[in-house]
Formats: C-alpha cells, sequence, structure tokens
C-alpha cells in the first residue's frame, strides 16, 4: 500500500515540485533574515559589509526567479536535447551570484570559488554551441544548407584571412574554434589554482616572474578565439536560427561570460592607472603594501558588481531561454528522478571534449606532414526549413520523416530521448536508448 502510493506520488511530481522547490528556498531566507538582522544591529558595519549585504539582497532576488524557470523547463521536458543545455545554461547565474557573495564574505575561500565558477564559465560557453547545433541538426541537413548559402568572408580584424569553406569546413572550424575555449579555461584554471597555491600566480601584478601574465594572454586569445567563431556562426546562419529568437540568447551568454571578464580587467587597469585611489581611500606605504590592497579592493568591487548583474541576468534569462516554447500538454515527461538524472548527464561533455582533442591532434598532423584532408567528423541530418515561431517549431510531431541515413552533430553519447535515427526510405523514426 505504501509503495503504492509512492509511486502515485512520484508519477505525479510535476504537481508538487513546484512548491517543494520554493518552501525550501523560503526555508533558507527565513534562516538568512535573522542573521542579516544580527549583522545590522550589533555590529558596527564598515563599507565592505554593506557591500556584502546590498549583495545578498539582490542574489537571493536573482536566485529564485532563475530556479522558477528551471523548474517549469523540467516540468515542460518535451525536447531533451535542447533543454538539456537550456537548463545548464540558467544554472550559471546561481553559480556566478553565489561565488561572488561569498567570495566578499569570505575572501580566503576565492582561490577555490573562483576556481569553480571559472570551470562552469567554460562549460556554459560549450552548452551554448551545443545548444545551437542541436536546434540546427532537427531542422536541416545543416552541411547541405551551409554549402548553399553565400560565402562568408571573415570580418574585422581577421578580414584578411583566406574565409573558410561553407559547408562542413565551415562547421567543424566554428565548433571546434568554441571547444578549444572550453578545455583551454579548464586547463588555465587548474594551472592557476596550483600557481596561487605555490605563490607565484598573484592576480592582477603584470610581472613576467608571476605566471599571471601569461595565463592572462593565453585566456584572452582563447576567449577572442571563441568569440569570434560564435559571431560568425551566427553571422552564416542568422536566417536558420530565427525562429529560436537568437539575438537575446547571445547577448546574455555575451552579457554574462564575456563582458564579466572584460570587466574584470577594467577595473584591473583603473586600479593601476590609481583612478580609483580616491574612492577606496587607497594608501600605503610601500609598493607591495599597496599592490595588496588594489588586488583586495578589485576584487570586492568586481564581485559586488556581479552580485547585482545576476540579478538582471536572471531577469533576462527569463525571457530569452523561456520555457514557453516548450510547452506541450499531449507529451509524456519520465518521472521526476528520470529528469534530473538527464539533466547531470555529462557523457556528452567527454564525448565532445573527446572528439575536439582528436581532431586537433590530426589537423597538427596533417600539417606537420603536409598531408591535405577535410576535418574529420559525421554529417549532418537531412530535413527541411520549417516555417512559424519558435513554439511551433519546436513542438512539432516528434517523428521526423524523409528518405535518408542520418548522423547528427550532437554528441555520440547524448542521453536517453536525445538520439533519433532514420532508417531507410520512408521508414518510421525510431528511438535510440543511448546506453
Amino acid at each position: 500500500m505504501c509503495g503504492e502510493r509512492c509511486r502515485i506520488l512520484c508519477s505525479q511530481w510535476r504537481l508538487w515540485i513546484r512548491p517543494l522547490v520554493f518552501i525550501l528556498y523560503g526555508g533558507i531566507i527565513l534562516g538568512f533574515v535573522p542573521y542579516l538582522i544580527y549583522t545590522m544591529i550589533l555590529k558596527d558595519m564598515n563599507g565592505f559589509e554593506i557591500a556584502w549585504l546590498i549583495g545578498g539582497i539582490f542574489v537571493f532576488l536573482a536566485i529564485p526567479i532563475t530556479l522558477w524557470e528551471i523548474v517549469q523547463h523540467l516540468i515542460n521536458y518535451t525536447k531533451p536535447k535542447l533543454q538539456k543545455h537550456i537548463i545548464r545554461i540558467l544554472w550559471m547565474v546561481p553559480v556566478y551570484a553565489l561565488n561572488a557573495w561569498l567570495v566578499l564574505k569570505f575572501p580566503s575561500l576565492a582561490p577555490y570559488l573562483d576556481t569553480a565558477r571559472e570551470c562552469y564559465e567554460a562549460y556554459v560557453i560549450y552548452n551554448f554551441m551545443m545548444f545551437l547545433l542541436n536546434f540546427l541538426d532537427d531542422e536541416m541537413d545543416l552541411d547541405a544548407t551551409m554549402e548553399t548559402k553565400p560565402q562568408t568572408n571573415h570580418f574585422f580584424p581577421l578580414c584578411c584571412l583566406k574565409p573558410w569553406r561553407m559547408g562542413r569546413e565551415f562547421i567543424h572550424r566554428c565548433k571546434h574554434g568554441i571547444l578549444q575555449y572550453t578545455v583551454f579555461h579548464l586547463m588555465t584554471t587548474f594551472i592557476a589554482f596550483v600557481c596561487g597555491q605555490a605563490g607565484v600566480y598573484e592576480e592582477g601584478k603584470l610581472s613576467p616572474k608571476n605566471a599571471f601574465v601569461y595565463l592572462f594572454v593565453v585566456n584572452n586569445l582563447s576567449q577572442f578565439v571563441a568569440m569570434y567563431c560564435l559571431v560568425l556562426f551566427y553571422k552564416a546562419m542568422r536566417r536558420e536560427l530565427d525562429p529560436m529568437s537568437p539575438l537575446a540568447k547571445f547577448l546574455c551568454i555575451k552579457a554574462v561570460v564575456f563582458f564579466s571578464f572584460f570587466q574584470g580587467v577594467a577595473i584591473m587597469f583603473l586600479m593601476k592607472a590609481q583612478f580609483m585611489h580616491d574612492i577606496f581611500h587607497i594608501v600605503a606605504e610601500t609598493e607591495e603594501e599597496r599592490l595588496k590592497i588594489e588586488r583586495k579592493d578589485s576584487s570586492i568591487l568586481q564581485n559586488f558588481l556581479i552580485c547585482i548583474e545576476m540579478f538582471i541576468a536572471a531577469v533576462a534569462h527569463r525571457y530569452a531561454f523561456s520555457y514557453k516554447p516548450y510547452v506541450d500538454e499531449e507529451y509524456e515527461t519520465g518521472n521526476c528522478c528520470h529528469t534530473f538524472l538527464l539533466i547531470w548527464d555529462i557523457s556528452d561533455v567527454r564525448s565532445d571534449i573527446r572528439e575536439h582533442v582528436y581532431v586537433v591532434s590530426e589537423g597538427m598532423k596533417r600539417r606537420l606532414t603536409s598531408r591535405g584532408g577535410g576535418w574529420p567528423g559525421g554529417a549532418s541530418a537531412v530535413g527541411g526549413v520549417n516555417g512559424g515561431d519558435e513554439h511551433t517549431r519546436l513542438i512539432a510531431p516528434h517523428a521526423h520523416t524523409g528518405s535518408h541515413t542520418t548522423q547528427r552533430y550532437m554528441s555520440t553519447s547524448d542521453s536517453e530521448h536525445d538520439i533519433i535515427i532514420q532508417q531507410g526510405e520512408g521508414s518510421d523514426t525510431e528511438d535510440v536508448k543511448a546506453i
């Protein structure tokens, strides 16, 4: 009898998941408010503690907005190939906001928390690119569509480079140009953490003796390549991406990931140029003490601004990555645990990183041995470009028809519900579960 009730309760998880999440969140808020009152009344708050308090207000306003959108995507989980990546992107706001807020209060945790945040930043860039590829892969023969499009030329500052041939070469160069940032960022983040523990990193100190300078240059170059490839891909496929309202999504990703990076760089150089010394009342007797105070105040200002910006980002994400286009009352989603586990399955990430390493190594071998050849990789799916708005395009018959065999651009290890293979002329769609 108890087992039957549990089974019924689990089958109705879409009814109680929203109240449960917000009851738990409300409990956290109720526990947090008394601590804030204690801090305000019993302690003499300085400017940094006031910044932490104000930042906390924005953080705890941003998180429920994002949680609501994530829960709504889970309830209406009708397009796993797309929504899996959307949910991962949405988690960026809580990760960034909590990281910045905790570092304001506990600066000693900054090396560990910032390492986790930067790893997730690379993860977000990967997920956004896969989201775009999976969307296009469902709608058309990506190779064939790209080959019929007019040549997309490089733009400033790389306008002197030879254009990439439209088709598979263009797609793979854009994809791996973005994936390299994910790989490089993970590597440089780990190196920065190790160097920080060894005392040879010293963030903000522009000296050839510190690892910061070299990692800063590598990260900037890698980020520029990723941003360039992302914009170039958008420029080439803008018409095909129109049904999913791409501009807002592009701006959200650029604003959170790339703007926060350049914001930190700008703050660092403003501190170096002593434009902010009067604001922060920076007075030091020695050069070493001045640099230490500058790094501390730069970190405080950067994290305080991120706390505020994440509230704005949460509101923007609610519209840019809305769950509404995926609402389909007739679609039967899995049980709560199954859907939740699908979100955290990262086998696709491992697969794509392995593919990226293989592509780069093969490309280097061909260059070293002076042999030609195209980019490794599979063909794409075949299909037409349909009209209609985002909801119409996404919530369509789940079976595709056509006389072709497909090989998707998506990861070879995508989770259950994610892989659809069409076989034979006019044959029915066969759902294949990834093991």
